[in-house]
């Protein structure tokens, strides 16, 4: 049985621009991906016929993550060995350091992960560019997951990426006790724009934020105190919760920001964790 382990990095967005509604029902997005050092903890076995998906951790929540099979990091080891004929059996586990359902792209890290570390063990490697097939086959944020990308400019569904500039600044997560459906957020847009409520688009900005901060006024509130506090940049990270805050000096302390729900520091990443493959 091979063994590899690495860091799923979380990420926050620069900034996200979301375009119309296309007839299939998708938007384009136009964003600026960052990972930061906030990481989930992955190991991988392969070997034998048993298909398997162990989590834990400090952010796993109460009620686990569901069904394995439906399960991000789970089906990515599946869709690759779809792609590759190989493995057959797999144990995946996943240690949770990510809040979930705050934005910061816990699950679909987790995937590009998986995918990483099946590809390092794998006898015969499907490359880069069948590999980034296979993570956009399983959600937006995934290819950049799947990427050796510190950063990089996502546009369509968020498979197209070009490289960016990663630089490590102090970052700080405001992370409030409640999540938000990204599907909802996208049909509050969506209503917000057929309307002809929503404001001009922020290109430096996010989208989501005018149409989430509506119904969650905390969150505008949160980005305020982190403008207050020297922030560079203060911004809603996908359609949330999690609001995040970037520093050219040191962070503040979380004790400040009030936050109903968790506060962590942490740091944008010049470097993606590599895959470590234990014999």
């Amino acid at each position: 049985m091979r063994v590899a382990r690495t860091q799923a990095q979380a990420k926050v967005n620069l900034f996200l621009r979301v375009g119309p509604r296309d007839a299939s029902g998708y938007h384009e997005i136009t964003t600026l991906f960052h990972r930061i050092d906030l990481a989930d903890d992955v190991v991988v076995r392969v070997g034998g016929s048993v298909r398997a998906l162990d989590c834990a951790g400090p952010q796993l929540p109460p009620a686990g993550l569901g069904d394995p099979d439906k399960n991000l990091a789970y089906r990515a080891a599946a869709a690759f060995a779809e792609r590759a004929g190989w493995p057959r059996g797999f144990a995946i586990e996943l240690t949770k350091n990510i809040p979930v359902g705050g934005g910061l792209g816990g699950g679909s890290a987790d995937a590009g992960a998986v995918l990483r570390a099946l590809e390092a063990m794998a006898p015969r490697p499907i490359g880069a560019e069948a590999l980034q097939g296979v993570a956009a086959s399983l959600g937006s944020d995934v290819p950049f997951f799947a990427s050796e990308h510190a950063s990089a400019k996502g546009s369509g569904r968020g498979e197209t990426l070009e490289p960016a500039p990663a630089t490590p600044y102090p970052a700080l997560l405001l992370v409030p006790r409640f999540s938000i459906s990204t599907a909802d957020a996208y049909r509050w847009l969506d209503e917000f724009r057929e309307a002809g409520t929503s404001p001009p688009s922020d290109p430096t900005g996010n989208d989501f934020e005018p149409v989430v901060e509506a119904r969650y006024p905390e969150l505008c509130e949160y980005r305020t105190r982190l403008v207050a506090s020297g922030a560079r940049i203060a911004r809603l990270s996908g359609s949330g919760s999690t609001v995040f805050g970037v520093f050219e000096g040191s962070a503040p302390s979380g004790k400040d920001m009030a936050v109903d729900g968790l506060v962590l520091t942490t740091r944008t990443s010049s470097r993606v964790v590599q895959v470590e493959v234990l014999e």
